[in-house]
C-alpha cells in the first residue's frame, strides 16, 4: 500500500506560479510510475504529466506542455508539480497517482494508488 498526501494548492493570479508536492508513505516512491492528473467541476480527470520511476522521462499533456514541470525525489519519497503562468483554465483539483508499471501511464485506470486531490485556483 501507498498512501499519497498533495500539498501546495491555493489561490494565484494569472501568470503566476505554484508548486505542488506529493508525499508518499507507505512504500518507497522509486517503485512506481508517478502522474499528476486534474479534475474540474463537471469534467473527467485528465492526465497532467507523469514520470517514469527513475525520473529520466517524462510526459505532458497539450494544455501544460512548456509551463507545467514534473520532478521527483525518490530519496525524498516525493515528487513535484511546477507550474508557471497559470491560466484561469487550469483551475481544478490536482490529484497525485501512483502506477506499478516499468513504462509512462497515461490513463486513470492505469494508476492504482491516489492522494486525496489540492485544489488550485487561478484568478483572471
Amino acid at each position: 500500500q501507498v498512501q499519497l498526501v498533495e500539498s501546495g494548492g491555493g489561490l494565484v493570479q494569472a501568470g503566476g506560479s505554484l508548486r505542488l508536492s506529493c508525499a508518499a508513505s507507505g512504500r518507497t516512491l522509486s517503485r512506481y510510475v508517478m502522474g499528476w492528473f486534474r479534475q474540474a467541476p463537471g469534467k473527467e480527470r485528465d492526465l497532467v504529466a507523469t514520470i517514469n520511476r527513475s525520473g529520466s522521462n517524462t510526459y505532458y499533456g497539450d494544455s501544460v506542455k512548456g509551463r507545467f514541470s514534473i520532478s521527483r525525489d525518490n530519496a525524498k519519497n516525493t515528487v513535484y508539480l511546477q507550474m508557471n503562468n497559470l491560466k484561469p483554465e487550469d483551475t481544478a483539483v490536482y490529484y497525485c497517482a501512483a502506477g506499478s508499471a516499468i513504462v509512462l501511464l497515461r490513463t486513470t485506470r492505469e494508476y492504482e494508488y491516489w492522494g486525496q486531490g489540492t485544489q488550485v485556483t487561478v484568478s483572471s
